[in-house]
């Protein structure tokens, strides 16, 4: 509703079979789609045990060609630790993928972060509850912390 409120027409694909609330997810489907300026919503995971979320969401970008993942979460960014246990906490603005596997920042699972890097698509993470995050993502702006193949 908020999406179709601001005129968007979106489309919601799932790896599962859910017919009541999504399509199939369909690859050539959901890369029509987005030519024709429709959102596409991913949902279900890969659809297969042992993939976590993190890992659909590179999956599904590397498929339908993305220029980055978004990976809304409860915290603004990486941090060098972790920021509500350790006040000296420090977030990243940009770190490299193998910073974040080597030093297990816990932003993502390391098959996530593995196939992003192998496919040079960088990820945006960044904190689902501050206001307009999303919009300066969007527009280009700097919001969380980027994480790249190289800083």
């Amino acid at each position: 509703d908020a999406m179709r409120s601001i005129g968007l027409v979106a489309r919601v694909q799932s790896a599962l079979k859910l017919e009541q609330v999504a399509e199939p997810y369909i690859r050539g489907k959901a890369i029509r789609y987005l030519e024709e300026g429709r959102v596409v919503i991913f949902g279900a995971g890969t659809g297969n045990p042992f993939f976590t979320t993190d890992t659909a969401a590179a999956l599904r970008g590397m498929e339908i060609d993305a220029e980055l993942v978004l990976k809304a979460t409860k915290v603004d960014g990486i941090y060098t630790a972790d920021p509500k246990t350790d006040p000296d906490a420090i977030r990243y603005e940009t770190v490299t993928f193998d910073e974040a596997i080597n030093k297990k920042l816990k932003v993502m699972d390391a098959t996530a972060l593995t196939l992003c890097r192998d496919q040079n698509l960088p990820i945006n993470v960044f904190s689902i509850f501050k206001e307009g995050a999303l919009m300066r993502i969007v527009m280009g702006e700097s919001e969380g912390t980027r994480v790249v193949n190289k800083a």
